[in-house]
C-alpha cells in the first residue's frame, strides 16, 4: 500500500478508526490492559464476534497489542501500543467535543424520528 491510497489525513485516520466500535475500544484501553471479557463488559452492546474482528483488525494496524501470558489456563490482555496511544491522544479533543456538544447532538436527532401518525378521527 502507498500513502496515494488516502485522499487525506483523515481518511487515513478514519480508515484504522472507522465505524462504529474502534475509537470505544481504543478509548477503554486508554488507561489500563484488559482482558477480552472485562473489555466486553466495558463495552455494552458489543458481540463476541464483533470485539474479535476488531481486537484483530486493530493489532493488524499496530494500534492495539495482544498479549499472552504463558499460564495455566493462558490468560490473554490487550493494551494500546505507542502507536495506539498517540492516536488516543488525538481522539481527545473529538471526545471533547462530543462532551460540549452532547445536548445538541441529542436534540437534533430526536428531532429526525419520524412523528407518530395521529390515530383517525372517529365520526
Amino acid at each position: 500500500m502507498n500513502e496515494n491510497m488516502y485522499q487525506c489525513g483523515v481518511d487515513a485516520a478514519m480508515d484504522v478508526v472507522g465505524g462504529k466500535w474502534k475509537a470505544l475500544i481504543l478509548w477503554a484501553l486508554h488507561s489500563e490492559p484488559y482482558r477480552f471479557n472485562a473489555l466486553r463488559r466495558a463495552l455494552p452492546g458489543i458481540s463476541e464476534r464483533i470485539l474479535i474482528q476488531q481486537l484483530r483488525q486493530l493489532e493488524a494496524d499496530g494500534v492495539v497489542r495482544r498479549e499472552v501470558h504463558p499460564e495455566m489456563p493462558p490468560r490473554v490482555e490487550y493494551s494500546l501500543t505507542e502507536f495506539g496511544e498517540s492516536l488516543n491522544e488525538a481522539l481527545l479533543p473529538l471526545g471533547e467535543w462530543g462532551v460540549r456538544n452532547m445536548q445538541r447532538i441529542v436534540a437534533a436527532r430526536r428531532s429526525e424520528e419520524p412523528v407518530p401518525a395521529r390515530p383517525a378521527a372517529r365520526s
